[in-house]
């Protein structure tokens, strides 16, 4: 078989991947030019052009980039003129003339043998150019306020994170840079979450809602769902979307120990895995079921809390420590059955820092209070089990019996099975 790295560096192939990259990106201006009004300097046939003459360039000095830097002075001399022409035209924007730098940057990775990183920069291109409406109507719902907490919080993962010292401190492990970056590690992907219910306008499915705000907090979602569905009618339908949330919670879970304890992630993966696609199962059925109360079909809902604001990470950070402590004191003293015990309180509230406190307590150098591996996996699983019964109360207090009692039901059905199939 033939070396995939030796067939890329053919000079051949990587003439036909500048083509059908600059294709491609050439190929979304095109469509954006049949737009009534608008004027694309550059498209299906310019871009992929000014892709072949980076790589041309290149290729004549590989050692000397002077002429790719010239040719690239070249082509944006051209761009302006052809700028300066939609400005008197009426038309604005910059954005075709910066894809057609892209696709020369892209024709000059390529002749640097440099293909992954091309292919990465023409796809992230695409998406962004035919993202645009989606992207600007996220800015329009995103307010200063939340644009300015992202800022911050970008500049303490990005300048405090890489300062802090990374080791562990006093007889419980504590580690200044592991806490801040799982803060920041959950924060993310509870921003990543935020961000898509903006853009895919998550209130208007119960589906979307059950997903989006499964992967954001199941039990923010559990509350926001059932106060949603009052008055709405298909309380089915908001019942299963909660159970769905939950199953999304497991996956959620899932990835945040394996990032943090691959470890603990594999003694857990048999039985997360066969709990996600039950309780997906189980909240599809319930979405499908429909009661003499059920009405016409019914909007979702959109969790509006930002998971960047800095008092929520600094929150977080301190229950982090706080229970990192509690579980090696609990760990050391009373043994697996305290972990246990503790685990069961921790259902009532959010349960991303304890689970990621278990997650650490079998590192470090603490050795002596560190909490065995099967210890934690099970202490994991009672802590989801602890919270799908305390968001079922939930259900019930905020979105009523028909909504609530088969939530409820299901859900701690779900976290006893939990427990039986590990033990098993």
């Amino acid at each position: 078989m033939a070396d995939p790295g030796a067939l890329i560096s053919s000079p051949y192939m990587q003439i036909l991947l500048v083509l059908g990259l600059s294709f491609l990106m050439g190929l979304e201006r095109e469509e954006h030019k049949a737009r009534p009004g608008s004027y694309v300097s550059a498209g299906v046939r310019t871009i992929p052009l000014i892709g072949l003459l980076g790589y041309m360039l290149v290729v004549l000095s590989p050692d000397n980039l002077l002429l790719a830097a010239a040719g690239l002075l070249a082509v944006a001399v051209f761009l302006v003129v052809s700028y300066q022409h939609k400005i008197a035209q009426g038309s604005g924007g910059f954005t075709s003339e910066m894809a057609a730098l892209v696709a020369y940057a892209v024709g000059a990775l390529i002749a640097h043998n440099e293909p992954w990183i091309a292919v990465a920069v023409a796809v992230a291109d695409v998406l962004l150019l035919s993202a645009k409406q989606s992207l600007e109507g996220l800015a329009q719902r995103l307010d200063q306020g939340e644009l300015t907490t992202f800022v911050k919080f970008l500049l303490l993962a990005g300048v405090v994170l890489p300062v802090l010292p990374n080791q562990a401190f006093t007889q419980f492990g504590i580690n200044p840079f592991r806490t801040w970056l799982i803060v920041v590690v959950v924060s993310g992907m509870s921003y990543g979450s935020y961000l898509l219910q903006r853009c895919v306008k998550a209130r208007q499915s119960a589906v979307l809602s059950a997903l989006l705000g499964g992967a954001y907090s199941s039990t923010l979602a559990t509350v926001t769902l059932a106060k949603g569905s009052v008055g709405q009618g298909r309380p089915r339908l908001y019942s299963g979307a909660i159970v769905l949330a939950t199953a999304v919670m497991y996956l959620r879970l899932g990835i945040l120990i394996y990032i943090f304890n691959p470890a603990l992630a594999t003694q857990l993966e048999a039985t997360f895995g066969i709990l996600i696609v039950v309780t997906a199962l189980a909240g599809l059925a319930l979405m499908a079921v429909r009661s003499r109360a059920d009405a016409a079909p019914v909007s979702g809902v959109e969790i509006d809390r930002n998971p960047l604001e800095l008092v929520t990470a600094f929150v977080f950070a301190a229950l982090f420590i706080l229970l990192s402590v509690a579980t090696r004191l609990v760990s050391q003293h009373l043994g697996s059955a305290g972990v246990y015990g503790l685990a069961g309180i921790m259902g009532v509230t959010d349960i991303d820092p304890f689970v990621l406190s278990l997650a650490q307590a079998g590192l470090g150098p603490a050795a002596a209070v560190a909490t065995p591996i099967t210890t934690a996996a099970l202490a994991v699983i009672i802590a989801a089990a602890s919270n799908n019964i305390v968001k079922g109360i939930y259900a019930i207090s905020f979105g009523g019996r028909q909504v609530g009692l088969p939530a409820l039901v299901v859900l701690t059905a779900i976290g006893i099975a939990g427990i039986l199939i590990y033990a098993l």
